[in-house]
C-alpha cells in the first residue's frame, strides 16, 4: 500500500447523494429555520414574537377620493419619503387604483416644480 496523497478531484471522487446538506433531510425541508407562512398574517421565525398582522386598508377608498389634486402639497408629501421617493403600496396600504392616481399626481407636481424631484439633505 502506497502512502502517496491523491486528491479527491484526481480520483474522480463523488459525494454520495444528500451529503453536505445536513443529513437525511428532504431537499425542501426547512427544519427549524422559521419561514412560518402557514397562518395568514403571522410573522414567522427569526426572533421576536409571533403576532397577527392587521390588513391594511386604503385610506383613499375610505374617504371615497376619486381624484388627487397635484397642487395639494401637504397631502402629496404624506406619500413621499424624506428623499422624495414615492412610498410603495405595501407600506401605505393603498389599493392599486389609488396608488396609480397618486403616482401620477406626484409626477405632475414634480414636473410643475411644486414638489422637488430630490429633497436635498
Amino acid at each position: 500500500m502506497e502512502n502517496t496523497f491523491v486528491s479527491e478531484a484526481n480520483r474522480g471522487f463523488r459525494k454520495p447523494a444528500g451529503a453536505g446538506r445536513g443529513g437525511d433531510r428532504d431537499r425542501n425541508d426547512r427544519g427549524d429555520r422559521g419561514g412560518d407562512r402557514d397562518r395568514e398574517g403571522s410573522f414567522g421565525g427569526r426572533g421576536g414574537k409571533s403576532r397577527i398582522r392587521r390588513k391594511k386598508v386604503c385610506r383613499l377608498c375610505q374617504e371615497s377620493v376619486q381624484q388627487i389634486d397635484y397642487k395639494d402639497v401637504e397631502f402629496i408629501l404624506k406619500f413621499l419619503t424624506e428623499k422624495g421617493k414615492i412610498i410603495p403600496r405595501r407600506i401605505t396600504g393603498n389599493c392599486a387604483q389609488h396608488q396609480r392616481i397618486l403616482a401620477k399626481a406626484v409626477k405632475r407636481s414634480r414636473h410643475a416644480a411644486i414638489v422637488s424631484f430630490l429633497i436635498a439633505s
